[in-house]
């Protein structure tokens, strides 16, 4: 769970880091590692698709968010941003598997179902992925909620926390946002 008491330094530690300090990013690595391991380690244990161990998921996703250009305001964008990238690494991985499977690879490699979710799965994953980014773009906080929740972990007090809202928002927002995405998906074919 976030550590609320460290809200402010995260931030803090951001924006020294983006001004060079080297020992503000040292600091930063070690406070949201931990948290960003454990909303790995939460994505995968819920996801049935999931085919990146916590670890990598973490560690691929800290590489994008350290390695591009990116002005992070506050320790809010800085965690909705972690939570986008492990969504967007799940969705490439899928997406290479299912590359792989109609012969994008040189080498034929058998589908392990039991260690990567059956093929239907990987289907459905994606077709998720495209009804989340038609509900992120109609309506960004729902997306975001959603997003927050799924592939980042996080709780609705943690959610309400960082984005500045009641729970009780959060939580009625979630909602919606599961309606939206349960009737676009019900109407997919």
């Amino acid at each position: 769970m976030l550590d609320l008491g460290a809200a402010g330094a995260v931030t803090k530690l951001l924006n020294e880091w983006q001004q060079g300090d080297q020992a503000a990013f040292d600091a930063l690595s070690q406070l949201v590692y931990a948290e960003l391991h454990r909303i790995a380690e939460s994505y995968v244990r819920e996801s049935s698709s999931a085919t990146l161990e916590p670890t990598v998921l973490v560690n691929e996703a800290w590489l994008r968010l350290t390695g591009q250009n990116t002005t992070y305001q506050d320790r809010k964008h800085f965690y909705a941003l972690a939570a986008k990238a492990m969504r967007q690494l799940m969705v490439d991985r899928v997406r290479a598997r299912q590359a792989a499977k109609r012969g994008g690879g040189m080498n034929a490699e058998e589908l392990d179902e039991q260690r990567h979710g059956t093929p239907n799965r990987l289907d459905e994953f994606l077709i998720l992925d495209e009804a989340l980014t038609k509900l992120s773009q109609e309506h960004p906080r729902l997306g975001q909620i959603i997003e927050m929740h799924y592939f980042g972990g996080l709780t609705g007090a943690e959610m309400a926390e960082l984005m500045g809202i009641s729970a009780s928002t959060v939580s009625r927002e979630q909602r919606l946002a599961e309606a939206w995405l349960k009737k676009a998906l019900s109407a997919t074919p």
